[in-house]
């Protein structure tokens, strides 16, 4: 990378004590204290062309304090770029031949300090959120030393935690994957000695299913999952590769910031952990069905109560994450359905390296239950003709689903039942609370039919899958998630 650096002042910013842990990224190593610093306007828009031009500005600012929003131009239409340039940014392309920048619509006074992050869209346009070094940076006690794999794109806020994890803390090494190199990241994360990595679910599955031997022979010690709700199949599905790893997940956003993380190895939350106030750390309360979260780590503006648009349940002591508010609840003759919970159910089959559970129009019952799955490597589709199929399918829904009649106590109080049984005993001849035999069953070879058997077994009957469509390869985006 070649980019100005002359004429810079003298850092305003004391040295970050992680200065000189190792980085790895495009295949060649350098460390933080190496990176050339770009000359950046003020404020600055970047759209770094390469994982190694978004890590020197975030070197940049760490040691000037240039107010910045850090993204890629892939992350950045047109539209957003006019907003930006509006809002007094230069939006600035960062790339191998040094700065290019597009001067702001309306220029303004810069924010010392101040980091922008572009919130993912889930619920319509990004937007920015305020933040700072300082409250991005989460993890404050000492560690023990790592390298930890970042494969997330560059200015997202998940990303920001790794970054500003490796930049304050002495011997947490980074090892960076650029998008190309997604497919093949356990060789990569092999051969630079990784052994801690943080993604999403999406990543972790996608991985899993395309080359779990490789993963296996990832030495990781830390597994950090994030970004999407964390069901307990994948949670086990790790835990079968890596015994002695600790796995955690956590719940973190541009709004709240890094605001639970649980290191127990199951689905959820502890039920007592809801409004308990302690001194620096964020409070978690629940208001019809949707988190809310006061944290200390939030961003600008954003103080007191946040209600996150996230659904939860409280099931057998646990508050599970099911998904966002406005997508995961479906209203089925007016009896409401989660689809996180569908989706655990799915993704507790062996045979299901992936889920995703949506609601379609239906004529009678105004929604109905549809899903997606992606099969693991193990378990092929049988050689049905898909119309056959289709037609069985709807034979089985309509078997078990009978007359749909409006919510009641005795089926609410069956789904909380039946959703139990996700956590999975690990003593032989246990059942779950529906009597299914605990922990994961012989791997068949399911097709869709046989896939809402499954989820009949276990779901109240305006629950399970009308429509189960097998896909190939499990769809991610550039945030690493798949709208789960």
């Amino acid at each position: 990378m070649t980019v100005a650096t002359a004429g810079h002042p003298t850092p305003t910013h004391p040295e970050p004590a992680g200065l000189d842990n190792r980085l790895v990224v495009g295949g060649a190593t350098t460390t933080w204290r190496s990176l050339p610093l770009p000359t950046l306007p003020d404020p600055a828009a970047v759209l770094a062309h390469s994982a190694l031009h978004a890590l020197a500005a975030a070197r940049q600012h760490a040691a000037y304090g240039t107010e910045l929003l850090l993204s890629t131009a892939s992350r950045v239409d047109a539209q957003m770029r006019t907003e930006l340039r509006e809002a007094g940014f230069t939006v600035s392309v960062l790339d191998g031949d040094g700065v290019h920048p597009n001067p702001p619509a309306r220029p303004r006074a810069a924010e010392p300090g101040r980091l922008w992050l572009l919130t993912s869209g889930s619920t319509g346009r990004p937007k920015r959120v305020g933040h700072t070094l300082d409250t991005l940076t989460t993890v404050r006690a000492d560690q023990p030393d790592r390298t930890w794999l970042c494969p997330y794109a560059p200015g997202t806020y998940a990303w920001w935690q790794v970054v500003t994890l490796s930049l304050t803390q002495p011997g947490q090494h980074l090892v960076v994957v650029e998008p190309d190199e997604l497919d093949d990241w356990p060789a990569v994360a092999a051969a630079h000695g990784v052994d801690a990595a943080s993604g999403t679910p999406t990543f972790w599955r996608r991985t899993l299913y395309r080359d779990a031997a490789a993963l296996a022979r990832v030495p990781l010690r830390q597994i950090t999952l994030g970004g999407e709700p964390v069901d307990q199949a994948i949670l086990d599905q790790l835990r079968d590769v890596f015994p002695t790893a600790r796995i955690s997940w956590i719940y973190a956003s541009s709004e709240v910031g890094a605001s639970i993380v649980v290191h127990d190895g199951r689905a959820g939350f502890p039920v007592d952990w809801l409004d308990r106030e302690t001194p620096g750390r964020p409070t978690l309360s629940v208001r019809d069905d949707e988190l809310v979260v006061t944290s200390p780590h939030h961003g600008a503006g954003l103080a007191g109560p946040i209600r996150t648009g996230d659904r939860v349940q409280v099931l057998d002591g646990r508050v599970l994450i099911t998904g966002r508010l406005d997508s995961d609840e479906i209203n089925v003759g007016g009896s409401k359905v989660s689809a996180g919970v569908v989706r655990g159910v799915l993704s507790g089959h062996p045979a299901v390296a992936w889920a995703r559970v949506t609601g379609r129009r239906a004529p009678v019952l105004g929604r109905m239950v549809v899903a997606e799955v992606v099969l693991t490597p193990a378990a092929p589709t049988a050689d049905a003709d898909a119309d056959a199929v289709a037609v069985a399918v709807a034979a089985v829904a309509v078997a078990v689903a009978g007359s749909i009649e409006a919510a009641d106590p005795a089926v609410a109080a069956g789904l909380t039942e039946a959703v139990g049984s996700t956590e999975a005993a690990d003593s032989a001849g246990q059942t779950d609370p529906a009597g299914h035999p605990a922990g994961r069953p012989a791997a068949g070879v399911p097709d869709e039919a046989a896939l809402v058997r499954w989820c009949a077994d276990r779901l109240p009957e305006h629950a399970v899958p009308r429509r189960i469509r097998v896909l190939t390869e499990i769809p991610v985006k550039e945030t690493l998630k798949s709208d789960v």
